[in-house]
């Protein structure tokens, strides 16, 4: 799987930890940065890997700031990308059961390396569930987004 990573300076040290295991499981990494841990904006570098995602140029994102809300917010102003913040494994695992996000969202400052790890392994290794009930409502989500998001060019 092709997975496009995005951190601001909070995030470069997690974001390395994460990108370290994503590679040794044979998935593909593309890194939009930041590279260092020096101040900077998280638009810099999120918004690009968000676009990637909903280009379908990469098939997933995992974004790391300092509380996770930041990235969720600039990538979900993508139409096609579908982002969350997690904070332990269970809602990792509801969020693509149930909605299918296509980019993870993990706050540096507030996630240890530990608990990161169960929460990006957990997410990577669920499947959405198929059930009528669940792909309804996640069809009513992508037309909402169709309906109200530019398209990304």
């Amino acid at each position: 799987m092709k997975i496009a990573m995005a951190n601001d300076h909070a995030g470069t040290k997690l974001k390395n930890e994460i990108k370290a295991w994503l590679v040794s499981e044979g998935h593909e990494v593309v890194d939009f940065g930041t590279y260092d841990e020096e101040s900077c904006d998280l638009s810099d570098f999120v918004l690009p890997a968000s676009l990637a995602v909903a280009r379908g140029e990469c098939d997933r994102g995992i974004f790391v700031d300092g509380v996770g809300y930041g990235s969720a917010m600039i990538a979900n102003k993508c139409r096609g990308v579908f982002a969350c913040v997690c904070q332990d494994p269970v809602c990792a695992e509801l969020a693509r059961q149930h909605n299918d996000a296509n980019v993870l969202c993990i706050g540096g400052k507030i996630i240890g390396p530990v608990l990161a790890m169960a929460i990006v392994k957990t997410w990577m290794a669920t499947e959405p569930l198929t059930a009528e009930k669940y792909t309804r409502r996640r069809d009513k989500v992508a037309a909402i987004d169709v309906e109200r998001t530019m398209p990304v060019e």
